[in-house]
This record gives structure tokens, C-alpha cells and sequence, in this order.
């Protein structure tokens, strides 16, 4: 893996200058995961947060070829992409050696409206790299609940009130449902941790078939907190088990990051008004049911890593 001051001679492929949100998860894993990969890259990016803000005409922060995509299928495009590649360098009509091919989505397109593409492009074996930056809601059309949204959690369409306490639901399993596609390659990372992540990346990119790696990217607007606490808030969600930062190699776990000391879900959720109303004494009985939801989650996941 390469040490910071490496990463820092890079050029970058992600750039200054889009209009993301101070504070904003998705652009620090943007750059990140750009950095990590020293190869020619083609990147396709689903419609969302990173895709408006990054590329609003006439400019772009992607110092890559880039292809943006509809909201449901842009594991479908980087197919096509990737196929394109093979065919071409087949007839022998191109010569460019170790082409990465990247798809970035957020929950929305991933988790839900884009899960038949992904499911699709990963049962076809195409050797791309698809990250999920995971900021638990549709953050770009107004905070709508989305399957990645944790249980318990205020959005504009699972408001905590006197009729529910925000998302009645407990979030999608991604990366177990990626795990049973029996694709060489599923991960979770977190932008706090930018050794966890560059490494996950740089291995995905080695494999010779689809890479999955789900990160979770802290929204200020739609969790809200402090913009200054982006990492901060990502490397707590992983001190308190919310968040395991785990990888899946043909068939076999293993943890990358075990906290010394496992952190009460509590503490993650006061840095948030999204759970703000759970930390009322009228809650505690709700806290107390996602405390050991993420306990048994946790202690499953140990099992599976021995």
C-alpha cells in the first residue's frame, strides 16, 4: 500500500472545484478511491449528489474519462464499457494495457432503484471496481428514506414523531447480498480511515472480476452534523460496531479493523439530529433494541472472520 507521501506525487483524478457540500463524505471518498488507483481509469457515476455536483456545465472534476449514467444502471454502462474494452483490444484496435474501470453510486442507485444492473453486472463476472458511497438516503431529491437508511432514523419520509420514531425498518444487508453473487471481491470502508480504504480499493482493482466495496459517507445536510467531524463521525461509526469495516476474498472473511474498545451506538448517534429523538428517556427502550441489534450483527460477523 502506498504511504501518504506517495499518494501525494499522484496526480489527482478528482479534482478541486466541484460544489459539493463543505464537509461532504462522498468527494473526500471520491478522491480517495482516485488516488488509490495508479492506472489509466474510466469512471461511470449514477446520478446523485457527486454526479450533479461534480459536473455542472461546462466544468468537471473528474480528470478521467467519465461517463454518467441514469439513476438505475450505471453498473449497466461501465458493463458495456468494460465489454467494449475486451472487444476492441481483441481486434486489436486499441493497445492501452490495465484499463480500471470504476462505477460510483450512492444507496439510492445501489441499494434500491440500482440493484438489478449491479446484481446483473456482477453475476456476468465484468472485471469492474463498483463503490457505493453510502450516505444512508436519497440526500440529493430532499432526504427520503432508502433501504440503507439505519432503523430509527428522521428523514423527510420516515419522520420521528408521536406516530413513529423515524425508520421503522433495519437497513439492507449490501455487502451480504454481493457476497452470495460469489464475486471474488466485497469490502466496507469508511473515508476516516484512508489506509483501509486505499488498500481495499487497490485490491479490488487486482481481481479478475467484479469488486464491491460499500463506504459509508457521512452526508452534513442529511444526518446533519458538523461539517469539521466528516472523519471523526466515520471512524466512530466503526468504534461502535454501527459500521464493521470488514472484507470478503473469494468466500472468506476477514476484519481489518477491530475497535480496542467497542463504543456504545449512543455516542455515534449524538453527533446526529437525525437521531436526536432517541436519545429522549421516552426512547430508551428503541435505543436499547438497535444496541443489541448491533451487538448480535457484530458478534455474527466475528464468527464468520475465525
Amino acid at each position: 500500500m502506498p504511504s501518504l507521501k506517495q499518494l501525494s506525487k499522484r496526480n489527482e483524478k478528482f479534482v478541486s472545484g466541484h460544489r459539493l457540500c463543505a464537509g461532504c463524505g462522498a468527494g473526500i471518498t471520491a478522491r480517495q478511491v482516485m488516488l488509490a488507483i495508479d492506472k489509466p481509469v474510466i469512471v461511470a457515476n449514477a446520478t446523485g449528489c457527486l454526479e450533479v455536483a461534480s459536473t455542472i456545465f461546462p466544468f468537471s472534476a473528474w480528470n478521467v474519462p467519465w461517463i454518467h449514467s441514469a439513476f438505475e444502471n450505471v453498473a449497466a454502462t461501465i458493463s458495456g464499457i468494460e465489454a467494449a474494452y475486451r472487444s476492441l483490444k481483441k481486434q486489436g484496435k486499441i493497445n492501452i494495457e490495465d484499463v480500471v474501470f470504476v462505477a460510483f453510486g450512492g444507496d439510492g442507485g445501489t441499494y434500491d432503484i440500482g440493484l438489478q444492473a449491479l446484481s446483473g453486472a456482477a453475476e456476468r463476472g465484468h472485471k469492474i471496481l463498483y463503490i457505493c458511497y453510502n450516505n444512508e438516503a436519497y440526500m440529493n431529491t430532499g432526504i427520503q428514506r432508502s433501504s440503507a437508511t439505519p432503523f430509527g432514523a428522521h428523514t423527510s419520509t420516515s419522520p420521528s414523531g408521536k406516530v413513529i420514531p423515524g425508520k421503522l425498518q433495519w437497513q439492507k444487508n449490501l455487502p451480504e447480498i454481493m457476497v452470495a453473487h460469489n464475486i471474488p471481491y466485497v469490502a466496507t470502508s469508511i473515508p476516516g480511515k484512508w489506509n483501509d480504504l486505499v488498500n481495499k480499493v487497490e485490491k479490488g482493482t487486482t481481481f479478475d472480476g467484479f469488486a464491491f466495496i460499500d463506504i459509508l459517507s457521512p452526508c452534513r445536510l442529511g444526518w446533519p452534523h458538523d461539517p469539521k467531524i466528516t472523519l471523526e463521525i466515520s471512524r466512530l461509526a466503526a468504534d461502535t460496531c454501527i459500521w464493521p469495516l470488514y472484507e470478503v476474498v473469494e468466500g472468506k472473511y476477514k476484519l481489518t479493523y477491530k475497535p480496542k474498545e467497542k463504543k456504545p451506538v449512543v455516542e455515534w448517534f449524538k453527533l446526529q439530529r437525525r437521531f436526536s429523538h432517541l436519545l429522549k428517556p421516552e426512547n430508551k427502550e428503541l435505543l436499547d433494541k438497535i444496541q443489541q441489534e448491533i451487538d448480535k450483527r457484530w458478534e455474527q460477523l466475528l464468527k464468520r472472520s475465525e
